[in-house]
């Protein structure tokens, strides 16, 4: 091959499904779900893309009042003021007729959004020139919608898995996405994923609605990477249940949540410390023993976790004899 051919031919455009680098700035190909637990009134949207810091343009919500996924050739515009809309008490479908008469910037016919209110009304809508594949699904609760893709396996994909996966509505969320990747995914590639569900006073520390807001900016396995840290989520919330059903003496309970806790946080001191103290409390001294040594081997600094621990739990402290065997440096 002559070597013009051969420049002329690396520098044609390489097919949509193969191409690596993100598209332009305002073009946010991915695929989101957004959905309602109508028995917690949780409302949440998991989002993954080909597209850096997916989390911080697509999912919108508030607590008691809707959550929305703007994306495609995104007017990011959409999020606060479909929230504000909802808010004033407007159902979804009439938010998405709202912004759109509004919306009187460039590319309004590829833009792609779902709105879920509080009641559960669901109204969606994929532009016709939303970048192929692009589509939605709508089901019972929820809306699965994603452009560039591989096709509308993705979709499908998605709201099989929302449909049939069992726990919080973070979890499901989650879940779909995971189908959805599996599937297929965004036909660029992966880059950011995102989670976002929020729950009147479910939020951590006060006055707090965000049950969850998690982040994956930059990572080769975005989704693999938001279910580890949602795990990290669901194990802190494991070991406060814990110490809840200890308080109340219900010792069995309290050891099974603790458990469940270092089964999804595995590598860090702090679950193991709270079995540790959790199985103390509940009389299984070895128990307890294997359980904070283990954390004493994860944190060099174990003794001052220990201490500040037991301060804030309000937990008892350690007989002398207990602290010789796990301390047996210090005698």
């Amino acid at each position: 091959m002559h070597r013009w051919m051969l420049a002329l031919f690396l520098a044609l455009p390489v097919p949509l499904a193969q191409a690596g680098p993100a598209g332009p700035d305002n073009i946010v190909a991915t695929f989101s779900i957004v959905a309602r637990d109508p028995e917690t009134g949780a409302l949440g949207c998991a989002v993954q893309s080909r597209y850096f810091a997916v989390g911080a343009v697509v999912p919108w919500g508030e607590a008691d009042v809707g959550i929305v996924a703007t994306q495609a050739n995104v007017n990011v515009g959409y999020g606060p003021q479909a929230v504000d809309l909802l808010r004033q008490g407007l159902s979804a479908e009439a938010v998405l007729e709202k912004i759109q008469a509004v919306d009187n910037f460039p590319g309004k016919d590829g833009r792609q959004v779902a709105i879920i209110d509080a009641e559960g009304g669901i109204a969606v809508y994929t532009g016709p020139t939303a970048m192929y594949w692009a589509g939605h699904k709508k089901g019972k609760d929820y809306s699965a919608q994603g452009n560039i893709l591989t096709g509308p396996e993705v979709v499908d994909a998605m709201a099989a898995a929302f449909e049939k996966t069992e726990g919080s509505l973070a979890e499901r969320l989650v879940a779909a996405l995971e189908a959805g990747q599996e599937a297929g995914g965004d036909s660029r590639g992966r880059q950011s994923a995102a989670l976002l569900v929020v729950q009147k006073g479910a939020g951590r520390n006060t006055n707090n609605d965000v049950q969850t807001r998690l982040h994956v900016d930059d990572h080769p396995t975005p989704i693999k990477e938001l279910r580890r840290l949602l795990n990290i989520q669901l194990a802190m919330e494991a070991m406060r249940t814990s110490r809840e059903l200890m308080s109340e003496s219900q010792t069995s309970g309290a050891l099974e949540a603790a458990t469940r806790a270092t089964e999804l946080w595995p590598n860090t001191s702090d679950t193991h410390l709270n079995l540790g103290l959790i199985a103390y409390r509940g009389g299984n001294k070895d128990q307890a023993l294997a359980a904070m040594r283990k954390a004493k081997e994860m944190n060099p600094l174990f003794k001052g976790q220990l201490e500040a621990t037991i301060s804030w739990t309000d937990s008892p402290p350690l007989d002398g004899a207990f602290m010789k065997k796990l301390f047996p440096e210090s005698n």
